[in-house]
């Protein structure tokens, strides 16, 4: 009980401080060979040293006699933490480094707080090599014990989303020139949590190389990760981001693939899903709404009785069902419209993010939401004006084939990574705004009816020219 207990203790704590260890291997395999030509050219510090693991090893690479001089003059590591201060300092001890010289340059400070600027004093420039700690906002908010971070999010800061961001943009305004961070995967692959920041950050910095881990490095967390290499550009400008990128997939297969990151597209990595959202919307697009709500429910009271599941209630591997008694208004309504939205991969080829059919996949005609919105369960889609469940039918094959299409095609970085898993692929997440505007792409209120024979016989036979052809017709 007690061992439970301290892990329990030990989980909250580095939760608090978003802390995740990185280990000596990581810094060797990949960041290493990236700067070992040019050693005695930088100060070498991290603001967020843990044990020092991102920069002690560089030592190994120094002769003996010469490593308290190297360490005095190019070594700099900080923490928030009095017990990483400890261990960084026996680290270095290890190196042979004495106890004096090593707590001359190992210091306890709050780097988020303000940047330690006596550094850029100094003789040599700055090299920043960093595991930052990483905290979101909305955790941030939602946890007494976080809170403290609360006001780091204010004033210049304001719109940014995670500690991460906060520690590079302190590094942006003390002009750092080299950077190479660990940091989440969202910073190039994330909506909304990394928009803002990108676009401030990537005005100053070009990236040189990003690595994204799609596997496990971490022990105690599920967050995906990559090690980000930057350069502070000559002149800030807005402007293509390109760059090679090198992908660890599971079973450490190892993909290499060139990156643009464009600024209309708020550098989000994945930009041609966007691209063709934006090319092939339809001049009067369907609209759709989301969710069968208990308001709703409560305000067309009545006697047809219509068999649902409720979201908000899953135990046992399922949801409940239960009986709604509505008004004919609202019965035709949710009888009419059989589509539901799966935003979030299961971690089965079966149970990918898509658009599904409510009676085939919950023997039910509605999804109710009885509590509480919450993105990540199935969510029932509501069309204007209504449309024919034939016509649903068609919208289902095409959404969930053109997804799938460009899953394949840019290696599904276009979705958000929802958190690592023993899946057999990486768990995305579909954002309901990328659903309605995929759905926007179909012409269907100005489609003919030959027309959408051809598009379902295009899908059968996954003709993605001709599918796109069609819809071009509409654009004119």
């Amino acid at each position: 009980m007690s061992k439970n207990l301290n892990q329990i203790r030990e989980n909250n704590y580095r939760r608090s401080y978003g802390i995740h260890l990185t280990s000596k291997d990581i810094f060797l395999k990949y960041i290493f060979p990236e700067i070992q030509d040019k050693l005695w050219s930088f100060k070498w510090i991290d603001l967020y040293a843990g044990e020092g693991n991102l920069i002690l090893p560089i030592l190994n690479s120094i002769s003996p006699e010469k490593r308290v001089r190297f360490f005095e003059d190019h070594i700099y590591l900080s923490d928030i933490q009095s017990e990483m201060i400890k261990k960084c300092i026996n680290n270095a001890g290890k190196f042979g480094i004495p106890y004096k010289v090593a707590a001359n340059n190992i210091k306890l400070r709050d780097n988020l707080e303000s940047f330690p600027i006596f550094l850029k004093s100094r003789k040599y420039p700055l090299y920043h090599i960093t595991n930052p700690p990483y905290l979101y906002l909305g955790y941030i908010r939602k946890h007494k014990e976080t809170q403290k971070y609360l006001n780091l999010f204010k004033d210049k800061n304001e719109g940014y989303q995670d500690l991460y961001q906060i520690a590079m943009i302190n590094d942006l305004r003390n002009n750092i020139q080299n950077l190479i961070y660990i940091i989440p995967s969202n910073f190039i692959f994330g909506a909304s949590v990394s928009n803002k920041f990108r676009k401030d950050f990537l005005k100053f910095y070009r990236i040189n190389k990003i690595i994204v881990f799609e596997t496990k490095i971490f022990e105690y967390t599920g967050t995906n990760i990559c090690i980000g290499f930057f350069k502070k550009k000559v002149l800030p400008k807005y402007e293509n981001v390109k760059f090679e990128g090198i992908k660890i997939k599971k079973q450490n297969q190892l993909i290499k693939k060139h990156y643009v990151l464009k600024p209309e597209f708020k550098f989000r990595a994945g930009s041609e899903f966007d691209e063709f959202l934006k090319e092939y919307h339809a001049k009067s697009p369907l609209k759709i709404n989301y969710y069968l709500l208990k308001k709703e429910v409560m305000k067309h009271k009545g006697n047809n009785e219509i068999n649902v599941i409720d979201a908000n209630d899953y135990q046992n591997n399922e949801y409940k069902k239960l009986n709604l008694r509505i008004d004919n208004t609202l019965n035709q309504k949710v009888e009419s419209n059989i589509l539901y939205v799966r935003t979030v991969d299961t971690g089965s080829y079966n149970g990918r993010v898509g658009l599904g059919i409510i009676k085939d996949d919950y023997n039910v005609k509605g999804i109710y939401v009885s509590g509480n919105t919450y993105r990540t369960h199935p969510i029932q889609i509501f069309f204007e004006p209504m449309i024919s469940p034939k016509d649903q039918k068609l919208i289902k094959i095409y959404f969930n084939f053109m997804l799938e299409t460009y899953r394949k095609k840019l290696d599904s970085e276009f979705l958000t990574t929802y958190k690592y898993s023993e899946a057999i692929y990486t768990r995305k997440y579909l954002g309901l705004t990328q659903t309605r505007k995929l759905i926007e792409t179909i012409p269907f209120i100005e489609m003919n009816l030959e027309h959408k024979k051809k598009l379902k016989e295009f899908v059968k036979e996954k003709k993605v020219e001709e599918i796109l052809e069609l819809l071009k017709e509409y654009q004119n």
